[in-house]
């Protein structure tokens, strides 16, 4: 186990932990947020918990230039009563993140002082959201961090049916059209294999990380 003091500095990914915990503590300054991202590393953890920093063995991804969407979903979207915009409500996006109910979970991750540095984030220009709207109302949305060639997602919220899958799939669609690498889901879960994510080794998502940080 790795113990973060105040230098910014993270121990090499490959001696993360088998389920990817890779360092425990710091902080969640800009710098130190920007230099994880960059590395492959992100934050999770309970609010009462200290800060944890993981770099999973096992990447979940989508190449936005080989994606198709599933058939039901992609007929949804050609009839779904959405508006979407780009990064024009990030504090909204990310509250509203925050207090989503999710299946099996009784509290959140997305602690007030994680909104606070993402939100100074998103005003440098790192942080950026997809939002859906319907008959003028937010009803979805996601946020992450854009490296440029690589956008992590971090979290999703749907207050109606289908609007955070169809955030995700306009998402893709941007990042394909501006010739985005990859859209990093961090971690397994079934929801997003069903959208069609896939897993990636660790290596070789670090290896594109590195290659589109020197284009960008």
């Amino acid at each position: 186990m790795y113990f973060l003091d105040e230098n910014f500095l993270f121990p090499p990914v490959e001696l993360a932990s088998d389920d990817g915990l890779l360092a425990v503590g710091g902080d969640l300054s800009i710098e130190r947020l920007l230099l994880a991202y960059h590395s492959g590393i992100f934050p999770w953890f309970n609010p009462e918990d200290p800060i944890l920093w993981w770099s999973p063995p096992l990447r979940m991804v989508v190449d936005p230039k080989n994606y198709r969407a599933p058939k039901s979903l992609s007929s949804f979207m050609k009839r779904a009563p959405f508006d979407f915009t780009f990064n024009q409500e990030f504090e909204k996006v990310i509250r509203l993140c925050q207090t989503a109910p999710r299946n099996g979970q009784d509290g959140t991750w997305i602690s007030d002082e994680l909104i606070a540095s993402f939100t100074k984030l998103h005003d440098l220009g790192w942080a950026k959201s997809v939002e859906v709207w319907q008959n003028g109302e937010l009803v979805g949305g996601l946020y992450g961090v854009d490296l440029g060639h690589v956008f992590t997602g971090e979290s999703m919220f749907s207050l109606v049916s289908n609007a955070s899958k169809c955030a995700f799939v306009w998402l893709i669609n941007y990042l394909n059209e501006n010739n985005y690498d990859l859209l990093d889901c961090q971690i397994y879960n079934d929801h997003l294999a069903l959208l069609g994510a896939f897993e990636m080794e660790r290596i070789a998502f670090i290896e594109i990380l590195n290659w589109s940080s020197k284009l960008s």
